[in-house]
């Protein structure tokens, strides 16, 4: 998620490494003895780095989790946060500050005006490749003007600098010492092209590997799914059957594994030997070994 070039991270960090601890508690049966060891480290890692007043005033300021969790505004810890960090970025402007916590953050948290349509919500219930946390403050963050402007530059940040090392990769690709008279203007140019390009090329893969691999068309994706397993007991399916529960044409009909037949040792019965083989009877060479027995 941090090294994706897909969708800015910056506003789903903290609150990913959240639900993990969540899942890792559940997967042990809710043992505190089990999970603790490991939230200690996890929380051990986390700490000074990726609990900073922004990560938890973006994590509040992603919609995705704010709407999807109603406690999340009575957070201490994220409130004392998020305080924190508008107190740094408007330091001694308190006018701002005021207008900012007591008039535009409420009527978020409090889902008033446009954060309450029926769109915004249904928008933010998925965190899919079409959501963008800082686009939707641009659709529906109207009404807060001063607060939108700070939750889209925050939730359009990045957590990791993979995107700039590639950038640099394309200028490396496009600036060679055979090529080195560009001028600027046209060098970004290319390199905007080139880059983007790469990216779009990239989205399409992504999204065209989002398949369904019970349908015939797509059976070659499902090639590890065919597995020998002799102990296993499965049950053989009617290919009618899932044809009805998947509501799938007979074009796209799962296709049916060629029977093979069974081998058996009768099969491959030797041909019968009526000659046995004689042992062979060796004569002697009649080498005589002479002693030569010396005088004492």
């Amino acid at each position: 998620m941090v090294d994706a070039d897909w969708k800015p991270s910056m506003g789903f960090v903290y609150g990913e490494i959240k639900v993990a601890k969540e899942e890792i508690i559940k997967s042990l049966g809710g043992n505190e003895k089990h999970y603790k060891p490991i939230i200690d480290i996890i929380n051990t890692k986390m700490k000074g780095r990726l609990d900073s007043t922004l990560h938890l005033t973006s994590y509040l300021l992603n919609p995705y989790y704010h709407y999807n969790d109603a406690q999340l505004q009575f957070d201490p810890d994220v409130m004392d946060a998020v305080l924190d960090f508008f107190d740094t970025l408007f330091l001694g402007d308190l006018e701002i500050q005021r207008k900012v916590v007591t008039i535009d953050l409420p009527k978020y948290k409090k889902k008033v005006d446009r954060f309450g349509s029926d769109l915004a919500i249904k928008h933010c219930k998925v965190n899919d490749a079409d959501f963008d946390p800082a686009s939707w403050w641009g659709l529906f963050g109207g009404t807060t003007p001063h607060l939108t402007k700070i939750a889209m530059r925050i939730l359009s940040l990045t957590s990791s600098s993979s995107g700039c090392e590639r950038n640099w990769s394309t200028f490396e690709g496009v600036h060679t010492k055979k090529r080195n008279r560009l001028e600027t203007s046209k060098l970004n140019n290319l390199v905007y092209v080139q880059f983007n390009a790469n990216l779009m090329e990239k989205n399409k893969k992504r999204k065209d590997r989002n398949i369904e691999v019970l349908l015939s068309n797509h059976s070659l994706f499902a090639q590890e799914w065919i597995v020998d397993c002799d102990d296993c007991d499965v049950d053989e399916v009617d290919p009618k059957t899932v044809d009805e529960t998947l509501e799938t044409d007979v074009s796209q009909a799962p296709r049916e594994s060629p029977k093979t037949r069974e081998l058996f040792d009768e099969d491959f019965e030797s041909e019968s030997e009526d000659q046995v083989l004689e042992e062979d009877e060796y004569e002697s060479d009649g080498v005589q070994i002479m002693e030569v027995c010396g005088e004492d």
